[in-house]
């Protein structure tokens, strides 16, 4: 089996790294021993571009076990964990990945992973499916259908799919609730924070801490800044989004005056040219700027590099002072990529835990599909977020309430009076 990692003398400490996570991810583990004997996923070929990190890891022993061929590589250049890539290669899967990339060495990465001829792709951020349809378009008739993780690659992929340009079916991952609702909020809110503190050491508390965008991850770094102790700023261009951050308690403005009180800037939005020329010149002395939406263009450092002459130094692993020419300093974190994952370990395992049972359970389904589906994109069936939920619920030892007969029957009933 071929792969490509950093330094494949890590494995034993990537090994230990999945085991912790197995250990906190008890519903993909419950599926892993439930499909194990049978393997719903014998003879498919699955290309999954997704950071390798031992969440990740979890997942990919799981595919295996449910009978699949898996060749990976990282969904970007620095969230890849080298020592569980190195693991991964170990245990005889097909992965090429390693953090700090290239651009180009990215991209052939996922080339590399299109030599087994999919019949299953797995994506975050839809990388690996543009560039089935843009440069290996003939791959697209043996593939039965894909994934998709995160937002920007639903939305990016829905697009595709209204445009007819889509050729084959996808399951939104990213929209289900037990992943939306949870990974999206809970778990981008704590590694991002975490990255943060890992790359800068700040104090949080008393810091005017601005969140660009308030969807499900902007929430979730909001709710954890101010558990911090921040002063939270929220800028928006939804008017129902900006409403639901006044009601929620906080501030909200435009870039262009948070831009001048913000200590701390995190953008997660998925739009480009968030954070731009005119924010930076008129941003504190020691303004720390990040990001946490999938692609790095949300902070605009070219802009960024006009002002400061290219006067930049890392002053921390993760941490680049950019010096501007009336002596303010500007301080980026993670070159503008995910935060969370660059400089932190993504999002904890706990959380991961359901998403990646989701994505596993959608390539069951597509597998089952032998091909009958049409080439769009499909929400995931409401009563699987029902199932994971309670058998999370069931691994935390909680139980819930249940129905009876009457109040089902009630559920219905329209003849019932006040």
């Amino acid at each position: 089996m071929q792969s490509k990692v950093a330094n494949p003398g890590l494995a034993a400490a990537g090994r230990l790294k999945i085991e912790w996570a197995e250990a906190r991810m008890p519903v993909l583990m419950a599926l892993r021993a439930r499909y194990g004997e049978s393997k719903p996923l014998r003879g498919m070929r699955i290309a999954g571009c997704l950071h390798v990190t031992k969440e990740t890891a979890v997942l990919v022993r799981t595919l295996r076990a449910a009978g699949a061929e898996v060749s990976w590589s990282g969904c970007n250049p620095l969230s890849t964990q080298d020592e569980v890539a190195a693991a991964l290669a170990a245990e005889g899967t097909s992965i090429y990945a390693w953090h700090g990339m290239s651009t180009e060495e990215f991209y052939w990465c996922i080339d590399k992973t299109l030599e087994l001829k999919p019949t299953l792709t797995l994506d975050d951020g839809a990388d690996l499916i543009f560039r089935v349809h843009n440069k290996f378009p003939e791959l697209a008739q043996g593939i039965v259908g894909g994934t998709e993780e995160t937002t920007t690659g639903v939305h990016r992929l829905r697009a595709m799919a209204t445009d007819g340009a889509l050729r084959y079916p996808v399951y939104a991952v990213n929209d289900a609730e037990t992943k939306w609702d949870f990974d999206n909020v809970y778990g981008t809110g704590q590694s991002s924070l975490d990255g943060i503190l890992r790359a800068t050491s700040v104090l949080v508390a008393g810091k005017n801490f601005v969140v660009a965008g308030f969807g499900h991850c902007g929430r979730g770094c909001a709710m954890r800044a101010r558990g911090l102790g921040a002063n939270v700023i929220v800028t928006e261009i939804k008017a129902t989004a900006a409403l639901k951050a006044v009601l929620e308690g906080y501030r909200v403005l435009p870039m262009d005056e948070a831009a001048k009180l913000g200590d701390i800037f995190i953008t997660a939005t998925g739009m480009k040219d968030v954070i731009v020329e005119r924010h930076f010149a008129s941003m504190r002395d020691g303004a720390i700027v990040c990001n946490t939406g999938h692609y790095d263009c949300e902070i605009n450092l070219k802009d960024l590099a006009r002002l400061s002459g290219e006067r930049t130094r890392e002053l921390r692993p993760n941490c680049d002072e950019h010096l501007l020419a009336d002596g303010r300093r500007i301080y980026v974190l993670a070159k503008g990529r995910l935060v969370n994952l660059a400089a932190a370990e993504g999002h904890p395992s706990e959380v991961m835990d359901m998403s990646f049972a989701n994505q596993f359970l959608a390539l069951k389904a597509l597998a089952e599909s032998k091909g009958a589906l049409q080439a769009k994109v499909y929400e995931l069936p409401a009563a699987q977020d029902q199932e994971l939920a309670a058998l999370k619920l069931k691994t935390m030892g909680l139980g819930i309430d249940v129905l009876t007969p009457e109040q089902v029957k009630y559920l219905d009933a329209y003849a019932e009076g006040t």
